[in-house]
């Protein structure tokens, strides 16, 4: 493994029940993973995204510093076979980890493993022809401090609806839930049971909520969960365990548009911490990463209200919802305690987010670099990544700015060139407002006017329009009476612009209701 490639694994251990208690000092940990991944199925519904998932995920967790042991498409006995040798090696291990993409059911209070040859027979003798998960979760707790067991299984039960399972010849038959899978059984006992090692826990998860269904995820792709997984245990960098899965969840239900969201059943006595010396990447990109997964932990701090209230103006409005919980976001202090006051803030900002997604589209760029910055704002916003997205602005701006110093002297090339410096500042603005800074829009949407006065009037009189709303905006929000004046002036001039007789339309519009009285 190259230096570059170096990850340690290890453990915070906090003093029980104090917050500012001291830390013991961390320490390089033994990590071993078991990856299960159960696509080829011979006798009901094949999953090919499953060994896919496992895949990638296990090349993740040999990067992160573990000794992977990888389980493709194995039947019953070669299953159970895999987990005994599994256990074995795990014995003295620090965390042993186990992942599992295919087929689960869940009947009789357990999770059951679903092997590549079961079929209809299997049910009527589970322990022999399907696993068990909560004896492999026993099992590896009483040799290993830390078991993790992620389950990205929670798909609908292959199994007809009116089946049953027995889990043994003696028991009697239990029905298979249709979707979804339990909490693990023995994870409400953990804190009682003694343990013949220091035990720091168990951290159980679920690629859905229990009794609901999961995503298999685009064809030849990864599934939501994992791929989740791979962007944000990846990027671990020192964070809390605990954090990284409310990403991986937050991310879920962001990417899936609300239909998934993962569930964590943890028992954890300790701060587990994957730790990692970063290799230098894409900066850009681990900009945009960074303000997401920051998102993604105020995402799961707000309350249930908050969310549905998000959710509503997303879905009524047709804008991400990724993009919406960025700009209440951006609000911070700012945000209305009235929910009437939130929803009429949130949807004016969702209609601004559709004009401006709809005139990216259609926008022209010619210059390759603005094109670059200005394709990774649009994504960042996408993303929620409001100050990012300012930040990309900035830089395009910068980059229209000396373009436009060192613009050829040619009428043609000149407006060309001009307009798309205009459509970057305004742009700007747009993003400006997204981010509730007011004063900063009205200031891109005045140096858009600049750039466009000349070559289109029509473009003009809008960003003078812009201006002037930006301005309002900022008075209204900011208690600021200098800049409704400004605003009142900003108007004047695109009336001006823009005459009744040429245009009335525009011309209406040019005329804000403060002027009409």
């Amino acid at each position: 493994m190259t230096a570059l490639k170096h990850w340690l694994i290890f453990i915070l251990i906090c003093v029980s029940g104090s917050l500012n208690a001291s830390a013991q000092e961390a320490k390089p940990l033994r990590g071993v993973a078991l990856i299960i991944g159960q696509s080829a199925y011979a006798h009901i519904q094949p999953l090919p995204n499953a060994g896919q998932d496992a895949r990638a995920i296990g090349k993740l967790l040999t990067d992160l510093g573990f000794e992977t042991r990888n389980a493709p498409d194995r039947n019953a006995k070669a299953l159970k076979r895999e987990i005994e040798r599994f256990i074995e090696d795990a014995d003295g291990a620090d965390v042993a980890f186990v992942y599992y993409a295919g087929h689960g059911i869940e009947a009789a209070g357990e999770n059951w493993l679903v092997p590549v040859d079961a079929d209809l027979s299997a049910l009527d003798d589970a322990a022999t022809r399907l696993v068990a998960a909560s004896p492999i979760v026993d099992r590896l707790e009483a040799t290993v401090p830390v078991v993790i067991f992620l389950l990205d299984a929670c798909r609908n039960s292959p199994f007809p609806a009116n089946a049953l399972l027995k889990p043994d010849a003696q028991s009697a038959a239990a029905p298979i839930i249709q979707a979804g899978l339990v909490p693990s059984r023995g994870m409400a006992l953990i804190e009682d049971q003694p343990a013949p090692i220091e035990n720091v826990g168990v951290v159980m998860g679920f690629a859905a909520e229990p009794g609901k269904a999961a995503l298999d995820g685009p064809k030849d792709g990864n599934s939501p969960y994992a791929a989740a997984l791979l962007r944000h245990l990846s990027a671990s960098n020192g964070a809390a365990f605990g954090d990284v899965m409310t990403m991986v969840t937050e991310e879920v239900y962001l990417d899936t548009g609300t239909r998934q969201r993962p569930w964590i059943n943890a028992s954890m006595r300790r701060l587990l911490y994957f730790g990692m010396t970063p290799e230098a990447g894409d900066k850009d990109e681990a900009q945009i990463t960074g303000e997401r997964r920051q998102l993604l932990l105020t995402i799961a701090s707000l309350p249930q209200i908050g969310r549905r209230q998000v959710e509503a103006i997303a879905k009524s409005d047709q804008v991400p919802l990724d993009s919406l919980y960025g700009m209440l976001r951006a609000m911070g202090a700012a945000t209305p305690k009235d929910p009437a006051e939130l929803d009429s803030v949130l949807r004016a900002q969702a209609a601004r987010l559709k004009t401006i997604l709809a005139e990216t589209a259609a926008l022209k760029r010619t210059d390759p670099e603005i094109t670059r910055l200005s394709s990774l704002a649009d994504r960042a916003l996408a993303e929620g990544a409001v100050a990012t997205a300012v930040s990309f602005r900035e830089q395009a701006k910068q980059r229209a700015t000396t373009a436009g110093d060192a613009l050829a002297d040619t009428e043609a090339s000149l407006k060309e060139r001009r307009l798309e410096i205009a459509n970057v500042f305004a742009k700007s603005g747009e993003t400006y407002v997204l981010a509730f800074n007011f004063a900063a829009a009205a200031a891109d949407f005045a140096g858009a006017f600049e750039q466009a006065e000349r070559w289109d009037i029509e473009r003009a009189a809008r960003y003078k329009m812009l201006q002037g709303e930006s301005l309002t905006n900022q008075g209204l929000y900011r208690a600021d009476s200098e800049a409704l004046k400004e605003a009142i002036e900003a108007y004047r001039q695109a009336g001006r612009i823009v005459s009744e007789a040429d245009d009335p339309a525009n011309w209406a519009k040019s005329r804000p209701a403060l002027l009409r009285r």
